[in-house]
This record gives C-alpha cells, sequence and structure tokens, in this order.
C-alpha cells in the first residue's frame, strides 16, 4: 500500500490535509484515492465524478477537473465524516460515448474500495456520485450489494435512465438543482429514482437552489454542477447518512 501525506489545494477554497491511497486491483493497475480524514470518523463517504471517472490524481493529490464532489471534499470534515475521491485509472465513458460503470470490472474495483475503507475505520460506507457518478453508485446497489457492504447511497444530478432494484434496501438520498439545464440529468431522473422506493425504505429528494451557472449546462460551473451551493449538497447529505 502506497500512502503519501499531501496538501490537497481544493477549488471550493479551501486546503485539506489528507493521503492518497492506492488500492490494489489484482492484476491491474491500483485504484487511486484520496482520504480526507477526521478523528473518530461517524462514516465514510465514497465521492465519483461523473463525465469519464478519471480525475488523474497526481503526486500532490491535485486534479484539473471541475467537479461540485472534489471542490467541497474538505466540507465533510465538520460533521465527523471521513471523505475519499476515488479516481479511475481508466475511462469510464460518457453519455456520449456510452460507458461502462456496470461492467464487472468497475464494480469490482468500488468493491474493493468499499471493503478497504469499511476495514480501515469500521464505520458504515457510503457512495455518493454525482451526474456520470450516479451511474456507479446506482449499478453498485443493483449488483453488488448482495454482501451489504455500503449502509446506503447518495445521487446527485442523476443521469437519466437509471433505475434502482428493489432488492436494495439500504436509505438513498436524491439531490437536484431546481434550474438543471442538462439534458442528460434532468430533475425527473432524481424524481424517478425515489418515488420507485418502497415504502419500507428510506428514501428523500432534495432540491437546491441559488449558487452560479457558468459555462455548458452538464459542465462542473453550471448549476448542474452546484457551483457555489457546494454546502448545501454536502450538509443535506450529511444530515442523512448520520440519521441513517
Amino acid at each position: 500500500m502506497k500512502i503519501l501525506t499531501l496538501l490537497l489545494v481544493l477549488l471550493y477554497p479551501v486546503i485539506v490535509c489528507g493521503q492518497l491511497l492506492e488500492i490494489p486491483q489484482s492484476g491491474q493497475a491500483p485504484t487511486k484515492t484520496f482520504l480526507t480524514e477526521t478523528t473518530k470518523p461517524r462514516a465514510v463517504v465514497l465521492l465519483f465524478i461523473g463525465g469519464d471517472g478519471v480525475l488523474d490524481l497526481k503526486s500532490d493529490g491535485s486534479t484539473s477537473k471541475q467537479n461540485p464532489l472534489i471542490r467541497s471534499a474538505g466540507l465533510w470534515q465538520s460533521y465527523g465524516i471521513n471523505a475519499v475521491l476515488v479516481d479511475s485509472p481508466y475511462d469510464l465513458g460518457d453519455a456520449r460515448r456510452g460507458n461502462v460503470r456496470s461492467k464487472p470490472e468497475h464494480l469490482g474495483r468500488v468493491e474493493g474500495v468499499v471493503k478497504y475503507y469499511k476495514n480501515k475505520f469500521n464505520a458504515p460506507v457510503w457512495i455518493f456520485g454525482h451526474s456520470m457518478g450516479t451511474v456507479t453508485a446506482i449499478q453498485f446497489a443493483n449488483q453488488r450489494e448482495s454482501a451489504g457492504a455500503v449502509s446506503g447511497i447518495v445521487i446527485a444530478g442523476t443521469h437519466i435512465g437509471e433505475t434502482l432494484s428493489n432488492g436494495f434496501g439500504k436509505p438513498v438520498m436524491a439531490i437536484h438543482h431546481q434550474k438543471e439545464a442538462c439534458a442528460a440529468t434532468p430533475i425527473s431522473a432524481s424524481e424517478s429514482i425515489i418515488k420507485g422506493r418502497s415504502k419500507e425504505t428510506k428514501s428523500e429528494l432534495v432540491m437546491i437552489d441559488g449558487g452560479e451557472n457558468v459555462g455548458l449546462p452538464c459542465m462542473g460551473l453550471a448549476y448542474h454542477g452546484f457551483n457555489k451551493v457546494e454546502d448545501q449538497m454536502v450538509g443535506a447529505a450529511a444530515k442523512f447518512i448520520l440519521e441513517n
């Protein structure tokens, strides 16, 4: 296990102390993760960005990607939650080119990261996906949750067409921006996931307003990326995680 202590300068803006940890993957490149740790964590949240899923974390923990999960990684500390940015060593595709987030190789990597952090901290582990990252969260819940590894999932800016199996009985939160304008992630996608949950399962839909809208509608600085309201996104998710 390769561990580097470093500083990650986030765009939110805040400076976060953390560690770059590489999770071994049998016969393949390891999975890079960046851990922002708090003392006596009450939970661990694994963060999966959208787009191609590649953070390309450097040795100093930096990344060129613009995503609300990256910008807000340091905000989880105030809730007593460890946040983990999860990289991919290869392109996972996107809404235009198709994606491989439902494939066994990707979900196997996710399972390895879940098990590693569950064993490391002996605390509840949650998956949080944004945009195309919601596909990772939902497909893991559908295909790999038979062992009960995660305590729940959070999806933000849900990708269109995704469905969550009723076989997944853990808590689910969906977060969406009221002014979402990305055609691939309409508000109805989050609404559909929550409406489809059985009455016996805990679920919640949170709508967020405000912030700034910059650039193309499906990019990280648009309303789609919860630009300037990342604190509201994290606050809602943290409350749900700690209550469930």
